[in-house]
């Protein structure tokens, strides 16, 4: 009996299962880390992180060196390792940096020629957030917002800038986990994707960047202002979510 024909379109549960211990363990830290299930400034014990996972720990320490290596951990010798923590000016930072390089990926995709279909994915990724909005599910929102910043950043076909940004958009979504959020004016956030599509669309190269280096840095200031007084930087002594919870 043939594969059905759409096989690849669906997860398969043996890629799942074929992922090594030290993966699974990665991505269960780096997941509790990102959503702020593990905060800034916690510790770390192996002993104790080894037995609640009920692994060796060999493919902890393997994963921790990772984390270390993505930023998301700091091992320090004979004082152990934490969360990393992060001040006012990390974050200040980060959307900096995330500025440059988005706006790269504009200038990059226009000028391969490819505006029009960008822009046309952006859109059908707009309508899907405008509709989440309608919904009022802030949590929907956040993650088409997510694919829509991903999408911008592939659509450059520079496979540094894309290998960078995996590290920058996990910083992003830690922050953004932290912080003290607000519902707000969902379908502002909708519209101000919008605008950045059509300039795109128009391969305005000038207003296009000028629009995502907007966008990027008005939510940049407004999550580092009062970032110290607003953060909890207090450590989470609670156990790590399952991996049903991820």
């Amino acid at each position: 009996m043939g594969l059905p024909k759409n096989i690849t379109d669906r997860p398969i549960l043996g890629v799942i299962q074929n992922k090594s211990l030290r993966e699974h363990v990665l991505e269960m830290l780096r997941n509790a880390i990102v959503n702020g299930e593990m905060k800034p400034g916690q510790n770390l014990v192996e002993a104790d992180l080894a037995a609640q996972l009920g692994v060796s720990r060999a493919p902890l320490r393997e994963a921790i060196n990772i984390l270390n290596a993505e930023g998301l951990l700091e091992t320090v010798p004979y004082h152990g390792t934490t969360v990393t923590k992060l001040a006012r000016k990390d974050i200040e930072d980060l959307y900096s940096i995330r500025s440059l390089m988005e706006g790269f990926a504009v200038q990059r995709l226009i000028a391969l020629g490819q505006a029009e279909a960008v822009a046309e994915r952006l859109r059908n990724i707009c309508a899907d957030m405008m509709r989440a909005a309608d919904e009022g599910n802030l949590r929907e929102v956040n993650l088409i917002d997510r694919h829509f910043h991903d999408t911008l950043v592939a659509s450059s076909q520079n496979e540094l800038l894309v290998m960078l940004w995996g590290t920058v958009s996990l910083r992003v979504r830690q922050v953004m986990s932290l912080r003290n959020e607000k519902k707000g004016n969902l379908h502002e956030i909708a519209r101000n994707h919008l605008a950045i599509v059509e300039a795109i669309a128009a391969a305005d190269t000038d207003r296009s960047v000028r629009l995502v280096h907007h966008h990027i840095g008005s939510t940049g200031d407004l999550i580092a202002e009062g970032w110290e007084k607003d953060s909890d930087d207090s450590p989470n002594t609670g156990p790590l979510p399952s991996t049903a919870d991820f």
